[in-house]
C-alpha cells in the first residue's frame, strides 16, 4: 500500500502539533518562541508533512553565514537544518527525505550555497538517510548533546 503525504509551509496554527512531534521524537526540545522565531525569519524552510490532514512531520532550518565545509570561496550562506522529525508510525516512508529535499530547494531562495546539520552518531537510520541525500560527514563534535553524545556534522553543496 502506497503512503501518500503532502508537504506544505508551516503556519502559526501548526505550532502546538509541531512542538508535540518534537517532544515525541527528539530529546532536544525548543521553546515556542524559538520555533516562531525560525518561522518569522526563514519561513520558506519551515515545512510540515501531512497525511490525512494530520501533521506527521516537520523540518525547520535557518540560514547562517560561515566558513564553507567544501572550501567554497568567501564566506557563503549556509542552510542549517535545526530540527527534522517524523512521528514513529510514519517513519521509513520517505517523509523525512521529502522534507529534506524541499527545505534544501527552498534554502536557495536565501542564496545558500550549502546545507549542514548535526546528527547523533548513534542515529544510524538518519545518518544513512542523509548519506543517500548526498551529505557527507565533515567532522565530529565531541559531547555536543546534553547527554554528552557526540554529533556528526554532515554537509552537502546545494545545486544552484
Amino acid at each position: 500500500m502506497q503512503t501518500t503525504f503532502t508537504l506544505r509551509p508551516f503556519k502559526p496554527g501548526d505550532l502546538e502539533k509541531v512542538v508535540s512531534i518534537n517532544r515525541v521524537c527528539l530529546p532536544e526540545n525548543y521553546s515556542h518562541y524559538f520555533f516562531m522565531d525560525i518561522y518569522e525569519r526563514y519561513s520558506a524552510t519551515f515545512i510540515v508533512a501531512e497525511q490525512e490532514q494530520n501533521i506527521v512531520g516537520y523540518i525547520m532550518c535557518r540560514i547562517e553565514t560561515g566558513f564553507s565545509s567544501f572550501g567554497l570561496f568567501g564566506i557563503p550562506k549556509k542552510g542549517h537544518v535545526v530540527s527534522v522529525a517524523v512521528l514513529p508510525g510514519h517513519q521509513h516512508k520517505g517523509i523525512g527525505s521529502a522534507l529534506m529535499k524541499e527545505a534544501m530547494k527552498n534554502m536557495r531562495l536565501y542564496r545558500a550555497k550549502e546545507c549542514y546539520l548535526e546528527v547523533r552518531v548513534s542515529n544510524v537510520p538518519a545518518v544513512n538517510m542523509y548519506k543517500k541525500l548526498g551529505f557527507q560527514v565533515v567532522r565530529t563534535k565531541r559531547g555536543y548533546y546534553a547527554d554528552e553524545e557526540d554529533a556528526y556534522v554532515m554537509a552537502k553543496k546545494l545545486k544552484q
